[in-house]
């Protein structure tokens, strides 16, 4: 089929031409005295992300999947308590890991489309009144459902309930992307991964941990080895990692900074947001539903609900193999109800007016009774009146 596949699901996703170029480098010495150049500016540059002067940033040749367990096994103890809610796959898989690992997971079951429940939690962790819970893990982005939760407001609720646990945060598909704030919010880890709003191949979790956190590793007795913060920390302080890293994905990395941090990350989430709503506007003028209950839409993915005679891995499977575009899934129990729409990266209104008219035309062929264009011009209209 001429012309390239049209990606469009929450990540991995599209990498721009200058982070592909940035990329085609020779390999080099990693011990070598001018690596420090390269890794300690990227470090630093990766707090302005975060929106952290006080936390400390790392990277590891992983996943944001590893980003998870690098939190848990790095501060907390073998068996301690920690909390989550559960409203999405990806919720649901990080609770497994905990307890995989185990620690003791309560484990608050919520309907998918919402999210972490402020006033739940709050009770919570004030009748908590022995501290027995020793993290919060919160998912900011939950991608299977197209649902953003309120960290600002989950670290309200700590504070109201006088708790010291350590808030972590799953922000895999958020940071970067969509505003996330760690020093204001009193993030004590935030999470990330490479193959988002980072905009590079999946490979790298990104992560930052506050003060607080980082003096847990130092009581913290979960064994732990190529995960272990410690050693990154012995070796970033002069500019090292404790092993041999991918070359080219840190000079990717250095240009997704570049590119970010000239945007500005008020304009990143400004831009996330418009595209976001754009594709918000088309969804209502098919007549369909998301996912999201109102007050949790995310900027960075939306999950569209389709018809109860219709199947969405149908329309998924049409985009695919007619139009030569990639769709998300629906997961677990959402499998063949949702189709997922991402928006995240490295996207302009262009781009999302694209994945709109494929969406119209996979739908259109799977029978749907949508008007065509009425999405396309629900988007047009929305995007040229808020155009800078």
């Amino acid at each position: 089929m001429a012309g390239r596949n049209h990606l469009y699901i929450p990540g991995p996703t599209n990498v721009p031409t200058e982070i592909m170029s940035a990329m085609n480098v020779v390999m080099e010495d990693h011990r070598s005295p001018i690596f420090p150049n390269l890794l300690k500016p990227i470090l630093q540059d990766l707090k302005k992300i975060f929106r952290t002067e006080t936390g400390q940033a790392f990277y590891f040749p992983a996943t944001g999947t590893a980003g998870w367990e690098i939190a848990l096994t790095n501060t907390l103890n073998p068996g301690d308590t920690v909390i989550i809610y559960r409203f999405g796959q990806f919720s649901h898989l990080w609770g497994q890991m905990a307890k995989r690992l185990g620690f003791n997971v309560e484990i608050h079951e919520e309907p998918w489309g919402t999210g972490i429940p402020l006033d739940k939690l709050q009770a919570r962790l004030k009748a908590d009144s022995a501290h027995q819970i020793k993290a919060v893990l919160a998912t900011h982005n939950e991608t299977a459902t197209g649902v953003t939760s309120d960290i600002s407001g989950v670290r309200k609720a700590m504070n109201a309930a006088n708790h010291p646990a350590l808030l972590f945060v799953d922000g895999v598909s958020s940071i970067a992307s969509i505003d996330f704030r760690m020093d204001e919010w009193g993030v004590d880890g935030a999470i990330s991964g490479s193959q988002k709003g980072f905009m590079l191949p999946a490979g790298a979790a990104i992560l930052a941990f506050s003060q607080k956190a980082l003096k847990a590793t130092e009581t913290s007795t979960y064994p732990r080895c190529f995960l272990d913060l410690t050693d990154q920390m012995n070796n970033n302080k002069d500019g090292y990692t404790p092993y041999t890293p991918s070359i080219p994905m840190l000079y990717g990395l250095r240009k997704a900074l570049d590119l970010l941090l000239e945007e500005g990350m008020e304009n990143v989430y400004a831009r996330h947001y418009r595209l976001a709503e754009g594709v918000r506007k088309a969804v209502a003028a098919w007549g369909l539903t998301l996912c999201a209950q109102p007050g949790f839409e995310s900027n960075t993915v939306t999950a569209v609900v389709v018809p109860a005679d219709k199947d969405a891995r149908e329309v998924i499977s049409t985009a695919f193999k007619k139009y030569n575009m990639s769709l998300g899934g629906g997961l677990s129990e959402l499998a063949g109800k949702v189709f997922r729409i991402g928006h995240v990266g490295d996207m302009n209104d262009i781009s999302m007016l694209g994945a709109l008219a494929g969406v119209e035309m996979a739908m259109l062929d799977c029978g749907f009774n949508i008007t065509p264009g009425s999405g396309v011009a629900a988007a047009v209209e929305y995007y040229r009146a808020t155009a800078n």
